[in-house]
């Protein structure tokens, strides 16, 4: 089920809503980064062209992807 939280994108308190799985995947990826999930989300929305939470499953989709391995399985 999805979750909402809250985060700050330029100065200014918005909620967004994600299933937790990605959620999880955030956090991940911003510790591998060194960096803050709300630095993240920040980065994606500077650069988002529609929903922001669209947006934050295909930034995480992508970030999988391009990991080694990361294609889940669907190359042969």
């Amino acid at each position: 089920m999805p979750k909402k939280r809250s985060v700050i994108i330029a100065g200014h308190p918005t909620s967004v809503t994600l299933e937790p799985e990605f959620w999880d995947a955030l956090k991940e990826i911003a510790a591998a980064r060194g960096t803050a999930v709300n630095a993240l989300v920040e980065q994606v929305d500077r650069e988002r062209t529609g929903n922001l939470s669209s947006a934050l499953r295909v930034f995480v989709l992508n970030a999988v992807r391009a990991r080694p391995g990361g294609d889940g399985g669907l190359s042969s």
